[in-house]
């Protein structure tokens, strides 16, 4: 199967299972410009299965998603590229950063963000001396939304977690007022506070400079 023939299959697939009446409310909440077909993400991921089923080439795979993302007339096709990101051959590969960067950067909205950020994390796992160095720029990046991935790329790493690099990419954006930036701060920490609470309380004490937002949700579930 060609790069072209898997992103048309999805294609259609997409608008097999549309409902169209779901299409309105998703664009509305999404504020989205771009419209929806109207496919909820579970239904897309398990329409995508036996499509993919067999499909080991990543350059396949990661034409398929360039494809589907850069061609997009729909907001679902996009959640079809990141979801081809997150198969096994794609994963944690380090070839891919330009790729998710372009996905942040065009997509630039925290469904699409969060998603590849995701890949971030593995890929950081995978390469933490080249992915750090790329984080610690991101932190001070000219786009909201790199700067918002460089703050939770370490989600879910739990003792794995570079606490320099969280601290870094926190402290960089302490002052933004962005909801986003503000929200991924709280996010960051209240994720790690699982691992490690106690570490948490005391940076949020030693930074008073913490906006309201990103303070309650560090301390959400701490006693």
């Amino acid at each position: 199967m060609t790069a072209a023939e898997l992103a048309d299959s999805i294609r259609l697939a997409l608008r097999e299972i549309a409902d169209p009446s779901l299409a309105p409310a998703q664009q509305t909440y999404m504020k989205s410009t771009m419209p929806y077909l109207g496919v909820k993400l579970p239904v897309l991921r398990a329409a995508l299965r036996p499509l993919t089923r067999g499909v080991t080439d990543a350059d396949v795979l990661r034409e398929a998603a360039t494809m589907l993302w850069r061609e997009a007339t729909h907001r679902e096709e996009r959640y079809a590229a990141t979801a081809l990101l997150a198969l096994k051959p794609l994963r944690g590969r380090l070839d891919l950063l330009n790729l998710h960067e372009e996905f942040i950067r065009t997509g630039a909205w925290w469904d699409h963000v969060d998603e590849v950020s995701a890949r971030i994390t593995e890929v950081l796992r995978n390469h933490p001396v080249e992915v750090t160095q790329l984080m610690l720029r991101w932190t001070a990046d000219d786009d909201l939304w790199i700067r918002r991935s460089s703050i939770i790329s370490q989600l879910k790493q739990k003792e794995a977690t570079d606490l320099e690099l969280l601290t870094i990419a926190i402290e960089s954006n302490i002052e933004d007022t962005e909801f986003f930036i503000r929200k991924a701060i709280g996010w960051a920490l209240r994720e790690y506070a699982k691992t490690d609470a106690e570490w948490v309380r005391a940076f949020v004490a030693a930074h008073p400079d913490l906006s309201g937002l990103s303070r309650r949700e560090a301390l959400k579930h701490l006693s």
